[in-house]
This record gives structure tokens, sequence and C-alpha cells, in this order.
């Protein structure tokens, strides 16, 4: 019912892996620096994403996640240099802290109104990242949460949306649209 904590941490030769729908929980650094590790799609039957799950995944290009996931940990998908985008689902209320940092291929992400927060450094490096639109059912922004992203062109929230724009990492070139 769960991959395990290191189950193939560094298995750097896999290249891909079908996970069975009796598998509800991914384990923390379960895939990490399993660089040849192209796709993935994660099936229903799964509610929760560990910390570090696929850290450092260099070749991960796509990630299919299905809206059974409710948790997706700190730094899930940190350092997956080739994933170039994600859509996060509806049932996900919190981007944990560092979750996509160094995805320096992200140019598209997708936030949907079940999220509250985004934590600290969550899309930080993420350099292709042109534009981003943070629903209005986000209260908080952590820092440094775009720190890096330097691409970020423009920046669209609510008008409610408290934040520094310093402080979470938002340049003087990034155009804030508060609607």
């Amino acid at each position: 019912t769960k991959i395990g904590m290191y189950a193939f941490y560094e298995c750097t030769s896999l290249t891909s892996i079908a996970i069975p729908n009796s598998v509800t929980e991914i384990g923390e650094y379960a895939f990490s620096y399993c660089s040849s590790l192209k796709s993935i799609t994660i099936p229903n039957s799964i509610t929760k994403i560990g910390e570090y799950a696929f850290w450092g995944c260099t070749s991960l290009t796509s990630v299919t996640i299905p809206n059974s996931v409710e948790e997706i940990g700190h730094s899930a998908f940190s350092h997956c240099s080739s994933l170039k985008s994600i859509t996060i689902p509806n049932s996900v209320t919190k981007i944990e802290n560092y979750t996509f940092w160094k995805c320096t291929s992200l140019t598209s992400i997708t936030i949907p109104n079940s999220v509250k927060e985004i934590g600290d450094g969550a899309f930080n490096g993420c350099t292709p990242l042109a534009s981003i639109t943070i629903p209005n059912s986000v209260t908080k922004i952590g820092d440094s949460a775009f720190w890096g992203c330097t691409s970020l062109k423009t920046f669209t929230c609510s008008k409610d949306l408290k934040f520094n724009a310093e402080k979470i990492g938002l340049g003087s070139s990034v155009k804030i649209i508060r609607v």
C-alpha cells in the first residue's frame, strides 16, 4: 500500500514505473536521484507524495498528479530540471516549502482554487516561468516563493492578497496585476 522511504533511491537506470492502484502513499525520497526516470503517472489511489519523493529526477519531463492527492511534501519535485509543466490537483490545499525548487525548465504551472498557501521557496529558481496566476483562495505566500524566477513578467493575484513583493521574490520588472 506504500512505496517506502528510499525505495528506489538513486536507481539511476530506472526510466519508467507503473504504480499499482493498491498504493496510497509514495514515501520520502522514494524516487530521489532516479536521474533516468522520464515520466510517471500517479494512480488515483495515491493520497500523499512524501518529502523529497522525486528530488533530483533530472530527466523527468512530465508528471500527472490525480485529484486523489491531498498532500505533496516539502521539496517533492525539487531539482527536476527537465520538468516543463505541472497541474496541481484541486485536492491540494498547500504547496509546501521548496516543492518545485530549481525546476529550471518549468514554463507552466496551474494552481487550483483549493490552494490556500504557497510555502517558502515553492517555485524558487524556476527560471523560465514567465507568468503566474495566483487563485483568490491563496491567503499566504512564503518568503522567496518566486525568487530566481528571472523570466517572470506578470504576476496575477487577488486585489485582497497581502504580500511584500521583494520578500516573495518579485523583482521590479514584474508587472503585478490585481483582479
